[in-house]
């Protein structure tokens, strides 16, 4: 079997406490369940802190100096992974996102944030916070305009994403913005640069009726899978739970347009956009 992926200590705070707590733990003659047995953690857990996919969590940092003598590294550093330009509830999903290999997405409502134009992410953010200041909504903006960067790269992650219809109909910030992220969504498509379906009204009730759903994949560490709400959201890792998730994604997939037939409505849907612009 390959052996573990080499981190890279300097390119995050994560990065940093994973290679550590690596070096340490085997240098204390751990493994990976023995050490997560005093932290009340499946030795799973303890891989994905070590792989950089989970964020170590205050309490856990302090257990992991007093079992590996760490002389408060772990608890000093820790600091560091508390500051994130994304909220709370999405902060460790937006780290964990950066390091996957394959992100497979359905979306009921909105475009996924990292297919959105810079037009299409300011009317949302304009939408949660009407009352917020222009420099405020700026910043926003710019914080997912620079994590939708993660797709410059041409092949990695791979991105498979399944948007329901409405997400087409909905006409967040007018036609013309509205045409403008369609079009952007269909040229990542034509680019090869994504895999995209589109759940149909017609295909009535489904799986995941009650939200969103984020799955990822990672070279070096179990899966993780992201559900949110309104103003909330959770990373889960249990084998079980992720299990359940996965077929959750694989019916929706199912129901879904093929590809080719739902690049073709998604243009339809930019191009009606465009008529009733032009007949305001």
């Amino acid at each position: 079997m390959p052996g573990p992926k080499k981190l890279d200590p300097s390119s995050s705070p994560r990065a940093l406490l994973g290679a550590e707590l690596r070096h340490r733990r085997e240098a204390a003659g751990l493994s990976q369940d023995d050490l997560g047995a005093p932290l009340f953690v499946s030795g799973s857990f303890i891989g994905q802190l070590e792989a950089g996919t989970r964020r170590m969590q205050a309490d856990q940092a302090q257990r992991l100096d007093e079992v590996l003598g760490g002389g408060g590294f772990f608890a000093r550093n820790c600091v560091a992974l508390k500051q994130s330009k994304y909220p709370d509830h999405f902060a460790e999903a937006a780290e964990a996102e950066r390091l996957a290999t394959t992100i497979r997405e359905y979306a009921p409502l909105l475009i996924p944030g990292l297919l959105q134009t810079e037009a299409y992410a300011r009317a949302v953010f304009r939408a949660y916070q009407p009352t917020a200041a222009e420099e405020v909504i700026d910043e926003l903006v710019s914080v997912r305009l620079e994590r939708a960067r993660l797709l410059t790269d041409p092949t990695t992650p791979l991105l498979w994403v399944v948007l329901d219809e409405a997400v087409l109909r909905r006409q967040v910030g007018g036609p013309p913005v509205m045409a403008e992220a369609l079009r952007h969504v269909a040229e990542l498509a034509r680019r090869h640069r994504l895999i995209i379906q589109v759940l149909p009204f017609s295909a009535g009730a489904h799986a995941a009726l009650d939200g969103s759903l984020k799955l990822m994949s990672f070279p070096d560490a179990p899966p993780l899978a992201y559900v949110d709400g309104l103003g909330t959201g959770r990373l889960q890792d249990d084998p079980a739970g992720v299990a359940r998730y996965e077929l959750t994604y694989h019916l929706l997939s199912a129901g879904a347009l093929s590809p080719e037939a739902s690049l073709a409505l998604i243009e339809s849907a930019a191009e009606d956009c465009v008529h009733e612009d032009q007949q305001l």
